[in-house]
């Protein structure tokens, strides 16, 4: 609610919630010793417990400390924020006490608001209390697809791939995405390639007329790499191949999103207006 997503309305984003529970098994996530867990009903089962936490945490820290983790937020330290908002921080690092998270995975995007985390324990009265410090699993943000683009963004459809996409959109996206010839630094194809691609299936097909080498087959991302920095391999071969890998992972998706409970949370979900 504090960083206004889905503009604050708790409802909707239970369902935006029960929508990536419903992708997660479409993508074949072993749900086995699997238990989701809602905040809100978590903090009213014990809400004295959490605020305690979250004042703790708050009274420990600097304003200037806490805006730092502004970023969590989608947004930079120096923008314009409601007073709401440098309290997320402090909420958000006492979620990790309160639901007993010895790991924490999220994105490189929450690494900040995750030290605090961290720093949190340093403090002698508080390591007696919790005795180690959370572990932090930080995976890279996937690049937006247009240039200049550090990260992909829900509010513009265009700059990136949705687990629901439909064959085409995969294809206009990616077609239309910036990938010059030869340039490695900040291409989001390429990083597509590294971070989805090879992460899933450890290789990669490209598929070309021999008159242009023939088809090629890369087991390491570094080869690829190397190859498309020397201009061996062309974006419009590059492309192809991410467009047919992305959409044989998207299929089963798309299946489960066709019909039933999953179709209609999918229509529900797209009917919210997306806020920053």
């Amino acid at each position: 609610m504090l960083n206004n997503k889905m503009g604050g309305d708790l409802k909707k984003i239970r369902k935006v919630g029960e929508y990536m529970v419903e992708v997660w098994k479409a993508a074949g996530m072993n749900l086995d010793n699997v238990e989701f867990k809602w905040a809100s009903e978590e903090i009213n089962k014990k809400p004295g417990e959490y605020w305690t936490l979250v004042m703790d945490i708050a009274r420990r820290n600097s304003i200037a400390r806490v805006k730092r983790c502004a970023t969590i937020m989608g947004r930079g330290e120096g923008d314009h924020m409601p007073s709401a908002q440098i309290l997320y921080p402090a909420m958000q690092c006492a979620d990790v006490f309160f639901l007993k998270a010895n790991i924490c995975q999220l994105g490189m995007d929450q690494r900040k608001v995750n030290m605090l985390a961290r720093e949190y324990v340093d403090n002698k009265d508080v390591k007696k209390k919790y005795r180690f410090k959370p572990i932090i699993l930080s995976h890279p943000m996937m690049m937006g697809l247009k240039q200049g683009q550090v990260k992909m963004s829900k509010s513009d459809p265009n700059s990136a791939i949705f687990m629901e996409d439909e064959p085409h959109a995969v294809k206009k996206k990616i077609n239309s995405a910036y990938c010059p010839p030869g340039v490695i630094k900040d291409n989001p194809i390429l990083d597509y390639a590294k971070h989805i691609i090879f992460n899933r299936n450890g290789k990669m097909i490209i598929k070309r007329s021999a008159e242009n080498g023939g088809d090629k087959e890369y087991k390491k991302y570094e080869d690829l790499e190397k190859d498309y920095g020397s201009e061996a391999l062309h974006p419009g071969d590059l492309k192809p191949a991410v467009i047919l890998a992305l959409n044989e992972m998207l299929e089963p998706v798309r299946k489960h999103f066709a019909s039933g409970k999953p179709k209609q949370l999918l229509k529900q979900i797209r009917s919210f207006k997306v806020t920053r």
